[in-house]
C-alpha cells in the first residue's frame, strides 16, 4: 500500500467519532453553562468552543501532545510530560476527565498493538504516571505512524466534535448548526497551527468560564456528562 494513502487512512480512522476514545462522556463544562442559561444557542456554542481552542488547546493541549509525540517511546520523558499536565490542570473534573479519556484511548491502542501503548499502559497501571489524554494522543498517534501535524489536526478536530456532540445531546444546536460551527472554526484552527509552538515549560491555559463550570458541575442535580 502507498505510504501516503496509509497515513491518510490512519488519520481518518483516529479522527472518526466512531473510534472508541471515550470522549462522548465529557462536555468540558458546557452542560453546566447550558443549565445556567449562559449558553443558549449556536452562537454561544461557537464562542465557547473558540475560547477552548484559543486559550486552552492552543497553549496547553497542543503543546503537551507535541512534546509527547517528540518523546516517542521514551517512558521517562513521557512521565515527566504527564506529571506537568497533572500539575497544570487545576480543575479536578478536567484532571479526572483527562485521565479517564487517556485510559480509554490507551486501552484501545494497547489492543491494537500500537507501538509504545503496552509499556505506557503498564506504567499507568503501576501508578507511575497518571496517563493524561494529550500524552496518550502524542504517544499512540506517533506509534500509529502519523506525523505531528496530523496528530494536532486530529486533536483539535476531536475537541470540536466532542463539544459539538455534547451541545447536540443537550439540545442546544441541531446537526446542521454543528456542521456550520465546525466549518467556521477551521480557519481558527489553521491560524493556531501556524503559530510557533510554545516551549513545554511555557504551557498554560486560561479558560475560566469552562473551568469554573466543570468545578460546579458536580453539584448539579441532573447530569448527563462527567464534567
Amino acid at each position: 500500500m502507498n505510504e501516503s494513502t496509509l497515513r491518510q487512512l490512519t488519520t481518518l480512522q483516529y479522527a472518526d467519532s466512531f473510534f472508541p476514545s471515550g470522549a462522548v462522556a465529557f462536555s468540558f463544562g458546557l452542560e453546566t453553562l447550558v443549565q445556567d442559561g449562559v449558553v443558549q444557542d449556536a452562537g454561544d456554542v461557537q464562542r465557547f468552543l473558540c475560547d477552548q481552542i484559543e486559550f486552552r488547546w492552543a497553549s496547553a493541549d497542543r503543546v503537551v501532545l507535541s512534546a509527547a509525540w517528540q518523546a516517542g517511546s521514551d517512558m521517562s520523558k513521557l512521565q515527566q510530560i504527564d506529571a506537568l499536565q497533572e500539575s497544570m490542570t487545576i480543575s479536578q473534573a478536567l484532571r479526572e476527565g483527562s485521565r479517564r479519556a487517556g485510559a480509554a484511548l490507551l486501552s484501545v491502542h494497547r489492543e491494537l498493538n500500537t507501538i509504545g501503548a503496552q509499556e505506557f499502559s503498564d506504567a499507568v497501571s503501576a501508578e507511575q504516571t497518571p496517563g493524561h489524554l494529550n500524552v496518550v494522543q502524542g504517544l499512540a498517534w506517533r506509534g500509529g505512524g502519523l506525523a505531528l501535524e496530523s496528530c494536532q489536526l486530529i486533536s483539535a478536530h476531536s475537541l470540536c466534535v466532542g463539544v459539538l456532540g455534547a451541545a447536540l445531546r443537550l439540545s442546544v444546536i441541531g446537526h446542521l448548526n454543528a456542521q456550520r460551527i465546525l466549518t467556521a472554526l477551521h480557519p481558527v484552527i489553521d491560524v493556531v497551527l501556524h503559530r510557533p509552538m510554545p516551549p513545554l515549560e511555557c504551557v498554560s491555559a486560561y479558560s475560566p468560564l469552562g473551568e469554573i463550570a466543570t468545578m460546579r458541575h458536580v453539584g448539579q442535580i441532573s447530569r448527563l456528562f462527567s464534567n
